[in-house]
């Protein structure tokens, strides 16, 4: 029998997920046995024109990572949706928008502003020109994809049939799901969230929790942290408690607070809201300013709240 076709992309990320699944070590040869891989570009020759191709729905799962961040990122996600029986939206970016959707904060032009112009590595050397998608040169015109001014997850673009969280997804967990489908036991139902677990990060951290009431918070170079207690009870904001498992509480048995990456819990609607409802019940606060007070501690609260999920979130972006 033939063997199943696997494609993966990267779109708008920094390339962790990528090194995620190289991080299977021996066990990328039973992939690489077990599937005909057809388009995998940051580590085999392949072209798009390959894929234009390759009949529709020839490729039976395509591992995306990535967020939406340009024209050609949303071209790739229309294009591995036709030719993909299974989309899997690969990773936080794919799955919620990401560092990536951090900029959903600001503007194109702001963002253009300061790179292009005001920022002091480039205003000698660049003389403040925005980039263009079409240039034309002696040698001909050059075109690059347009950069959009909102950051989207991939399923805010096309269908997804699966979610496989994570900055990156844990190499154990990509494992699982991989031996999952190649065990031949019928896949979950479409929108399921894969290689993850049904709780939150504090279920499965194993340090101690005695649900301080806390009048301060920390930024992680303030403190010291005692490394057997919750990071939260010692007030350092740790997004445990609005984070789904899964990760096995990595960060958190590093001393490291966690960041949100593997999304919100299930029958989880906005995660940020959730953190946010999680600190009301430990802040030792009585009064509307003394709340106030206590909150005003938390540098940047959006990009705390929302580090991963802002594109996916009620907020979603900026307002203008």
């Amino acid at each position: 029998m033939a063997k199943p076709k696997l494609a993966l992309y990267w779109a708008a990320s920094c390339g962790g997920c990528e090194i995620a699944v190289l991080d299977l070590h021996e066990k990328i040869l039973d992939v690489a046995n077990a599937f005909d891989i057809v388009f995998w570009p940051v580590a085999m020759d392949f072209k798009y024109a390959d894929v234009r191709a390759m009949e529709d729905k020839s490729i039976d799962i395509c591992l995306f990572n990535g967020a939406i961040r340009n024209s050609e990122n949303e071209e790739l996600a229309h294009l591995m949706r036709a030719k993909s029986k299974v989309l899997v939206a690969f990773g936080s970016c794919a799955y919620e928008g990401g560092i990536p959707g951090l900029a959903n904060l600001t503007t194109k032009e702001e963002i253009f502003k300061w790179v292009y112009r005001d920022s002091p590595s480039t205003i000698v050397t660049n003389g403040g020109v925005y980039p263009q998608t079409h240039t034309k040169m002696p040698e001909g015109e050059i075109e690059i994809p347009e950069m959009y001014e909102v950051v989207k997850s991939l399923d805010q673009v096309v269908a997804v049939e699966y979610y496989i969280p994570g900055c990156p997804p844990q190499p154990k967990q990509i494992w699982s799901v991989i031996e999952y489908i190649l065990s031949g036991q019928p896949l979950p139902p479409a929108g399921s969230i894969l290689g993850a677990g049904d709780k939150t990060c504090c279920d499965e951290c194993p340090l101690e929790k005695k649900e301080k009431k806390l009048k301060n918070f920390y930024r992680p170079y303030e403190i010291i942290p005692d490394p057997n207690l919750c990071l939260l009870d010692q007030g350092i904001v740790c997004m445990g408690p609005a984070t789904r498992s899964g990760c096995e509480a990595l960060c958190p048995k590093a001393n490291m607070a966690c960041r949100g990456c593997y999304g919100p819990p299930p029958n989880c609607l906005d995660q940020g809201a959730k953190m946010v409802s999680a600190l009301g019940s430990v802040i030792d606060a009585h009064e509307p300013e003394e709340l106030d007070k206590i909150f005003d501690q938390i540098v940047d609260p959006i990009g705390t709240f929302y580090t991963f999920s802002l594109p996916h979130s009620i907020l979603r972006r900026k307002q203008q």
